[in-house]
């Protein structure tokens, strides 16, 4: 079940993962477990025959029989705990297939509404969390409604062993609740100071060239190193505490053992214990069965604690970001921009960037906007393709709202360049291909559009080339060559480019124009946010952005023109603000 939004009535979010879906698994674990449980006690009974009928009858036939059945007892204990890891796993499985989906596409949303927000805890909380299926804590919670069975037993036997056994059961409870009080603050404290240590480094990383240009690293590591040192004393702390709880738990179930096998020869002194001497053993036995699974589970509790930890954050990170709903199917554009008084504020903040801007784009007709830095020129562009929600006003193609419409329906019709150019680790062929089928006709003839072909051609390994993380194999040039064959893959409706030629030459600035003009009589909508003039001679309209307004719209010319007569009558007033020299 995905998770949902508080509702308006207050309602409480869903889980993440309700237990009921888990507990058929479980149930059928737990019984594995149980069985195996039990059958830990065929070395005891073998024992007790061995002395019992073996010694006293001489048989070897008896001896034979009996160290047989042991060894299958052995067999069926070993394949039920096989069965139950087998179930555990495929249950870690079940819920891998089932939420890392819907956790990554989680994470993309958070990178979408607040870039660079979002990180990968939320997947390694998910990996912690699956491993814990796997945990030999989990396994010792499922053994635990044993010691009943075995407190039952040693009852039956003697009262007097099954109270003493309660009384070091419940000793082992009580340590295991002051465990979990006392090392769980400093545990969950340390746990979330190693998230704050690791992003801290994960930001140097990714800005070293910063870093080291501007000598910030001696700083940046010592920030970093208050944070890891504060990390290490918590989590120091936390163990230390978490270890006396250990060596406490194993000395209880050591002295309870011995104290249960001593209760049990002063009942046979006092005539008191059924069975005789061997029930004496069986105590001791059964007593120490009783307490094993408790001490597995406090001696492990850091482990408990971090998963629990884990899956509450990620629980509570995912509440935040409910699934979209599903979109009705549409129709592919044709390529009608309408963009209807749009006021457009950053995910997150109620200031606008964008106010009121409108304007309509037919097909086949490309758009330039232009205006100084911090207009909105980028917000207008992440408005136009989907990416940032609109508070007033709607951005359509072809009468549908863009924001609303499934991206992975209308993603193949939109051509998209953001002005920082990042291409993913893979083929220039994948690149381009935007990593689906990859159809090299398609491929070539993108590459072609933009003038890449030649310059491809001239590697190795041509369009197999593996352009690294980020794209750091091939030049800035090259890379906004390849990020724009990749937005005018497969003959979009709509492209968007943002400094499409910032990173162009002469010769790339001349493809890319007659790219957009050979896309253009297509009957590609171009809009195009340029602070260069070359393309300026293929667009059709023009828009000029103040302040996040809407200075000027309109036909080219008509929108050049009216910028002009502005900047010749300031030169007019300058020119006659200045003194005259009169001749000699």
């Amino acid at each position: 079940m995905n998770p949902s939004p508080i509702g308006a009535g207050g309602e409480s979010p869903q889980r993440l993962l309700p237990l009921q879906d888990l507990w058929p698994s479980i149930r059928r674990a737990w019984l594995f477990a149980a069985v195996a449980g039990l059958l830990v006690l065929a070395p005891t009974f073998y024992m007790f025959e061995v002395y019992g009928r073996v010694v006293e009858s001489r048989s070897h036939v008896t001896l034979a029989m009996l160290t047989l059945a042991v060894v299958l007892a052995y067999a069926v204990m070993e394949t039920l705990e096989w069965a139950r890891a087998e179930v555990m796993r495929e249950t870690a499985a079940w819920v891998d297939q089932r939420l890392a989906p819907r956790i990554i596409d989680a994470i993309h949303q958070a990178n979408l509404r607040r870039p660079g927000a979002a990180n990968v805890q939320p997947l390694l909380d998910w990996r912690t969390v699956r491993d814990f299926f796997h945990h030999p804590v989990l396994g010792a919670a499922m053994e635990a409604p044993l010691s009943l069975v075995f407190l039952l037993i040693l009852y039956l036997i003697s009262p007097v062993l099954g109270w003493a056994a309660l009384v070091g059961a419940i000793v082992q409870v009580a340590l295991a609740w002051f465990n979990q009080s006392t090392t769980q603050p400093p545990l969950s404290a340390a746990n979330r100071g190693a998230i704050a240590a690791q992003q801290a480094a994960d930001g140097m990383l990714r800005n070293a060239e910063v870093v080291e240009a501007m000598g910030m690293m001696r700083a940046l590591h010592q920030r970093w190193w208050k944070l890891q040192q504060e990390f290490l004393r918590l989590q120091a702390l936390a163990s230390d505490r978490a270890g006396v709880f250990a060596a406490l738990s194993k000395w209880v179930q050591v002295v309870w053992s011995s104290a249960l096998l001593g209760l049990g020869a002063w009942l046979l002194l006092e005539n008191a214990l059924p069975g005789g001497a061997a029930m004496m053993i069986v105590g001791s036995v059964l007593g120490g069965r009783v307490l094993v699974p408790l001490v597995q589970i406090v001696t492990q509790w850091r482990a408990v604690v971090t998963a629990r930890d884990a899956w509450q954050r990620l629980e509570k990170w995912m509440n935040q970001l409910p699934p979209k709903p599903p979109a009705m199917p549409l129709p592919p554009p044709k390529g009608l921009l309408t963009v209807e008084g749009v006021v457009v504020a950053p995910p997150g903040s109620q200031v606008p960037i964008l106010r009121g801007v409108a304007f309509v784009l037919q097909p086949g007709e490309a758009l330039a906007v232009v205006g100084p830095s911090g207009s909105g020129k980028t917000t207008l562009a992440r408005a136009l393709v989907g990416l940032w929600p609109s508070m007033a006003g709607k951005v359509r193609l072809d009468g549908a709202d863009v924001f609303g419409w499934d991206k992975a329906e209308l993603g193949p019709h939109i051509g998209y360049l953001p002005q920082g150019v990042d291409l993913l680790d893979g083929t220039i062929a994948e690149n381009i291909a935007r990593f689906g089928r990859v159809d090299m006709p398609r491929v070539r003839e993108a590459a072609a559009l933009v003038g890449l072909d030649d310059l491809i051609a001239a590697l190795p390994q041509g369009y197999d080339t593996v352009v690294g993380a980020e794209g750091t194999v091939l030049s800035g040039g090259q890379r906004q060559r390849v990020a724009l064959a990749r937005a005018l893959y497969g003959d979009p409706a709509l492209v968007v480019l943002d400094e499409p030629n910032a990173s162009l030459d002469e010769a790339g600035d001349a493809a890319l124009v007659q790219a957009i003009a050979r896309c253009k009589a297509r009957g590609t909508t171009f809009v195009i946010i340029t602070h260069r003039t070359s393309v300026l001679s293929v667009v059709d309209k023009m828009l000029v952005l103040v302040d996040g307004a809407t200075k000027a719209w309109g036909p080219r010319d008509e929108v050049l023109a009216a910028l002009q007569r502005p900047a010749a009558a300031t030169a007019l007033t300058k020119a006659a603000a200045q003194p005259q020299v009169q001749p000699t």
